[in-house]
């Protein structure tokens, strides 16, 4: 799926399994480079750890992009697609820190929600530290705060994470799609 804006073209790209050990190795360095500019350090294990992103990976209805530009890798999503509610979800997405602020990231967006235009809901979740996520996808994609998990709400089938800065806070949104579109 290719998403063009001016001279640049923004296309997904399936990753198999050969990529995804630098993949993950990529999403780790732009979320552990978000915890280093909120709390000054980085925390001791892999942010996400090394089991999130491979559960992400092989959960029903997982599919993983690369987020190209021109044909060059600069990013990657996890896709959780329901085919039958079309109710999917945005689990994992990272623009490499070396592309940051160029559009990249609202490009990609677009060309996901043009490759599933079944789609009725789109949700995904942010730490409550992140307001460049936050404000990604509020202000540039669309997406509502539909709730606050902390710790007298916590992340529903999810220990607490350890050594986040907020202790761990998140909020979850969602984008309703006009006609499935």
């Amino acid at each position: 799926m290719t998403h063009d804006i001016g001279e640049s073209r923004v296309t997904l790209e399936i990753a198999d399994n050969r990529n995804l050990q630098d993949f993950k190795r990529e999403l780790q360095e732009a979320f552990s480079a978000a915890v280093m500019d909120e709390v000054g350090s980085v925390p001791d294990q892999s942010i996400p750890s090394d089991d999130d992103i491979e559960q992400s990976f092989n959960a029903a209805g997982a599919v993983t992009y690369h987020i190209l530009l021109d044909g060059t890798r600069v990013g990657g999503v996890v896709l959780t697609i329901d085919p039958i509610s079309h109710h999917n979800s945005l689990d994992l997405f990272y623009i490499s820190i070396r592309q940051h602020g160029r559009g990249i990231g609202q490009r990609a967006w677009h060309a996901i929600e043009a490759r599933y235009p079944d789609t009725k809901v789109w949700q995904t979740f942010t730490p409550y530290f992140e307001k460049r996520n936050i404000h990604f996808y509020v202000n540039k994609c669309g997406f509502k705060i539909v709730e606050y998990y902390n710790a007298y709400n916590p992340l529903p089938h999810q220990p607490p994470l350890q050594g986040m800065p907020d202790d761990g806070d998140f909020f979850r949104f969602e984008k309703l799609m006009q006609d499935g579109r």
